[in-house]
């Protein structure tokens, strides 16, 4: 058996996240306490304690969930599982620096510094209220391109992310993304719902944030990952630091191709998926795309137990 990590995006942030592992792991603590040092603050104390709302503002959620996941694979390293135990990873949308981080391409603290500074870039680069996004279900990318290309107008409206089989994201102005619910039902979407997002992720109005990521990052020592990382503006795996830089910035405007990445981890013999920190939204995406593919969460400290005794039995295969 084969196995991937892969890293949870925004929207899997929750109060509370990430205790129970600080609490039973000393390295996963430690976790929490290094990216608190490096962004001056005690984020650990608004992960565990804060108001959902602030928890939420895309500044905190961003290096929060990347926080969870980095403690959840420290836990794992103390139960005998490291990074190359999988084949690869990849990270959805901010999981991707998770990843990245997971494979020892960016250190932990560079990571949160690095999130806390996509988060304010992606919130300022669309004034509030003027963009959008929103969840066509029912509809492949290519319908779902075709709904947004007609629903732009000379406005932006794009495909964001291409989550599953059924469900595409677009993002942009928000008056196009309204009509491209419109057009969506039209098309026989089964829904098309706003997202309770703050800004417009993943689209040409991301351009500002990008150009913020592209010099950050000019900055910022990468490594060669221990494993490979699938990005997801390509869908197929990175190793080199220059090919991450460039593919990180392009990130911010370009689509998420989950689908696409998690068909290319079972062409490449992946047959368990690991979703590492908070919330199952990806192990239910994973389901939908290739249901021959196992998933497993490992979000919590009896998960992690669980999940180290069963990625450290000897194997047959």
């Amino acid at each position: 058996m084969s196995v991937a990590f892969v890293y949870p995006g925004q929207g899997a942030q929750a109060i509370g996240m990430g205790r129970d592992l600080a609490q039973a792991y000393p390295a996963a603590r430690a976790v929490f306490d290094e990216v608190d040092a490096a962004l001056g603050e005690s984020l650990s104390t608004l992960i565990w304690e804060g108001a959902p709302e602030a928890l939420t503002l895309t500044a905190n959620a961003q290096p929060a969930l990347m926080a969870t996941s980095l403690a959840a694979m420290a836990a794992l390293a103390s139960e005998g599982v490291e990074v190359t135990h999988a084949a690869m990873v990849a990270g959805h949308s901010l999981g991707e620096y998770s990843a990245l981080a997971a494979a020892g391409a960016l250190s932990v603290g560079d990571a949160a510094r690095l999130l806390r500074l996509r988060g304010e870039a992606m919130q300022a680069a669309v004034p509030v209220g003027e963009g959008a996004m929103a969840a066509l279900l029912g509809l492949d990318l290519e319908a779902a391109q075709d709904v947004a290309a007609r629903a732009a107008q000379g406005e932006v409206c794009q495909a964001a992310n291409d989550n599953d089989p059924g469900q595409v994201v677009v993002s942009g102005h928000r008056a196009a993304v309204e009509r491209a619910c419109d057009l969506a039902r039209e098309a026989g979407a089964k829904r098309a719902v706003l997202l309770p997002v703050s800004a417009p992720f993943h689209c040409a109005l991301m351009q500002p944030a990008a150009e913020a990521m592209e010099k950050a990052l000019s900055g910022i020592e990468i490594a060669a990952p221990r494993v490979p990382v699938i990005a997801n503006v390509t869908a197929a795996p990175v190793t080199r630091p220059d090919e991450i830089r460039r593919l990180l910035v392009e990130q911010v405007t370009g689509v998420v191709r989950w689908r696409e990445s998690v068909a290319r981890m079972a062409a490449d013999g992946i047959t368990e998926i690991c979703e590492i920190g908070a919330g199952k939204a990806l192990s239910g995406m994973v389901r939908r795309i290739d249901r021959s593919i196992a998933t497993r969460t490992i979000g919590t400290a009896e998960e992690t137990r669980a999940a180290a005794q069963a990625l450290l039995e000897p194997r047959g295969d």
